[in-house]
């Protein structure tokens, strides 16, 4: 009877035990992915979903976007330019049943085919385009992801590079060859500059050797700006030709 009494009990916590196994609840953002058999049967979720024990097995599938970090690579540039480059990306998952059946581990091969990608992408531009072009960069490595995830039933939504780290002997390159630049431009600056104000003389010394009124009234302009200064003596050259000019004037 005993015996009979403790069998009994044990078939009841395994019948609750089945029972209780049976109900599953996912989230708004959870969907699960079950399998009758070992043989795909249907995506469920969310809310509650009902699993027959043993026959069937459920996966469980985040939809919510996946914030991942790209460790960081050594790249090589076309330019020959060794740089560490690291990333992050952002995805999430639009179809579970690809995502669990297509790919062993979506996490996993999306990650290794990201740092992949990134080396292959960025390996084929020069140093000056990774540290101006991040933009353009980002798409082209987007879109790449994105069309070899989309087998996996994954959205690559947007890849963003983070740091390019170069070596301390590139950092003082870069810095020479920019101070380089500046004074180029600055040379150039003050040549346009010259040659303006070459002109501009030219412009003037034509004007002023047809007019003889106005070589006058420009020295006496020049004697006006003289006299406001603090010098004690001042010796000013004054043509012979306007000196006859002024005494004939007089006279």
């Amino acid at each position: 009877m005993l015996e009979l009494e403790f069998f009994g009990g044990v078939l009841l916590l395994l019948a609750v035990g089945l029972l209780a196994s049976m109900f599953r609840v996912l989230r708004e953002y959870e969907r699960g992915v079950i399998f009758m058999l070992g043989r795909f049967y249907k995506v469920k979720g969310p809310g509650l979903i009902i699993i027959i024990p043993v026959l069937q097995q459920m996966v469980r599938v985040d939809l919510r976007t996946i914030v991942m970090d790209v460790p960081t690579q050594d790249v090589i540039s076309r330019d020959n330019v060794s740089v560490q480059v690291n990333a992050v990306l952002y995805f999430r998952v639009l179809d579970p049943e690809k995502a669990i059946i297509q790919v062993e581990n979506y996490l996993e091969a999306t990650s290794q085919l990201s740092q992949t990608t990134l080396r292959s992408v960025l390996g084929q531009h020069e140093l000056d385009d990774m540290l101006a072009e991040r933009e353009r960069l980002n798409a082209d490595i987007q879109d790449i992801l994105d069309k070899q995830t989309s087998a996996w039933g994954i959205k690559v939504a947007n890849v963003e590079l983070k740091h390019v780290d170069l070596n301390e002997t590139m950092v003082r390159a870069i810095a020479k060859q920019a101070e380089a630049e500046r004074e180029r431009r600055a040379k150039v600056i003050h040549a346009v500059g010259e040659s303006e104000a070459a002109e501009k003389l030219a412009e003037a010394a034509q004007v002023l050797g047809h007019q003889e009124q106005a070589i006058q009234l420009r020295y006496l302009q020049t004697l006006v700006e003289i006299a406001g200064d603090k010098s004690s003596t001042i010796v000013f050259p004054l043509p012979v030709d306007m000196v006859s000019k002024l005494s004939g004037s007089k006279e």
